[in-house]
């Protein structure tokens, strides 16, 4: 009897002990998901949300994944994984907001009013008469290059005209050796090029004036055919000169860190045209991400990496010839469109093709930001879906004659018309 109770103590006594063991476990697995895991967890969920479904799909599965406890969604208003959320889905490393949390919630909502054609549209004019050539877009600025060498620049949110800027005098090589050929722009400084090779620089908002950052040599360069960058990174492709396609400065000091490709040999004669007689496009130059750039010509594309003395890292010939116009590239993919007017999302990691979608008509112009593509065909711009091929709508303002020049951000669309007009459609969260 008693060892029977003693078995039955000790029995008990176990079970208990294994109970409370496990209770013990039980607490433990709830509380070994710390607040970096959780977070670790709700960027790779959002992540493969992205690269199956979409930018915008990110949204939800991070609702799911906060929805699932208290602790959970107490870990959701953590800055530093808002932080990641809007680098990897966003590819955004500046915080315009109050918080990185109202950063995601801004940059998702702008992507959806892209999505479901939710904007609003303007006009800036400019002298009637001029034909413009480059536009570029910051967050409170546009800016428009003419063939005549001026840059005129427009502030966004009052849309009014600020000022005009015009290269500085020096004998010239060509009637068209000042065109504009190039605009970096960004809320503190504009930089622009013109056809024979002169960089200039301004401060905006400062009392600073134009300033030459450098003087081209067309003679030994030929001529700069277009010209892009950022606040690191200056590049310009050239056609004129054997083996001297591209030039990369350092943004920052202006110093020539490379001059070398063969890449427009084939295009040098009409290079030396362009100075003197309006010539159709030669060549483009993107910035991607990373620290490199792409470039091409009607026949072949190349991939570049402007810290390693311009190593070209992909290369692509296409049988079928590239649409210049419609050109462009974001921070991970080139949109390519063939003379036939085929278009496609090439990776630039390995010219893997995304998708491909046949473009309506024969298209003039064409341009894409993070998640989409704008193109214009006469007269009528219409919106894709870069990330399944899909075309969504079309703009309901149409421009009157030929669009000279378009160009997107993530949040606007600016084209040049005929007549003097810009149109502007902002996409901005209401």
């Amino acid at each position: 009897m008693s060892t029977s109770s003693s078995s039955s103590s000790s029995s008990s006594s176990s079970n208990g002990g294994t109970g409370s063991s496990f209770q013990r476990r039980t607490r433990s697995r709830k509380g070994v998901w710390p607040e970096p895991f959780v977070e670790a967890l709700a960027v790779q969920v959002a992540t493969d949300a992205y690269l199956n479904s979409g930018r915008l799909s990110a949204a939800q599965a991070l609702l799911n994944i906060f929805q699932v406890c208290p602790r959970w969604r107490a870990i959701s208003r953590s800055e530093l994984l808002w932080q990641e959320l809007t680098r990897r889905i966003w590819n955004a490393e500046n915080l315009r907001s109050d918080t990185w949390r109202e950063e995601y919630i801004y940059r998702h909502r702008t992507a959806a009013n892209f999505r479901q054609r939710r904007y609003e549209h303007t006009t800036l004019p400019f002298t009637d008469g001029l034909l413009c050539q480059r536009l570029a877009l910051s967050d409170e600025y546009l800016a428009a290059g003419f063939s005549d060498g001026g840059v005129y620049l427009f502030h966004l949110p009052s849309r009014a005209h600020l000022s005009t800027f015009y290269p500085l005098d020096r004998h010239r090589l060509g009637r068209f050796s000042i065109s504009i050929s190039g605009i970096i722009l960004s809320d503190v400084r504009l930089v622009f090029a013109t056809l024979d090779g002169d960089i200039h620089t301004a401060t905006i908002n400062d009392e600073m004036p134009l300033r030459r950052a450098h003087i081209g040599d067309v003679v030994d360069d030929g001529a700069l055919i277009d010209f892009t960058g950022s606040n690191r990174w200056w590049v310009g492709l050239y056609a004129g000169a054997p083996e001297r396609a591209i030039q990369i400065r350092n943004g920052e000091t202006e110093e020539l860190l490379f001059v070398g490709g063969t890449l427009t040999d084939p295009e040098a004669v009409m290079g030396w045209h362009s100075l003197s007689d309006m010539t159709e496009l030669l060549g483009r130059v993107r910035m991607t991400g990373n620290e490199k750039a792409v470039a091409c010509t009607s026949s072949r594309m190349i991939l570049f990496d402007l810290q390693n003395e311009g190593a070209i890292l992909l290369e692509l010939v296409l049988a079928r010839g590239i649409m210049l116009g419609c050109f462009d590239a974001n921070y991970y993919a080139a949109l390519i469109t063939d003379q036939r007017g085929i278009g496609s999302l090439r990776l630039l990691m390995d010219a893997e093709e995304v998708c491909r979608f046949r473009l309506r008509g024969h298209p003039a112009l064409g341009c894409i930001n993070a998640g989409y593509a704008v193109i214009v065909n006469s007269g009528v711009i219409r919106v894709w879906e870069i990330e399944r091929g899909q075309c969504l709508y079309s703009l309901r303002e149409r421009i009157g004659g030929d669009c000279s020049a378009i160009v997107a951000d993530e949040r606007r669309v600016a084209a040049a018309a005929q007549g003097g007009i810009i149109h502007l459609w902002d996409f901005g969260a209401q």
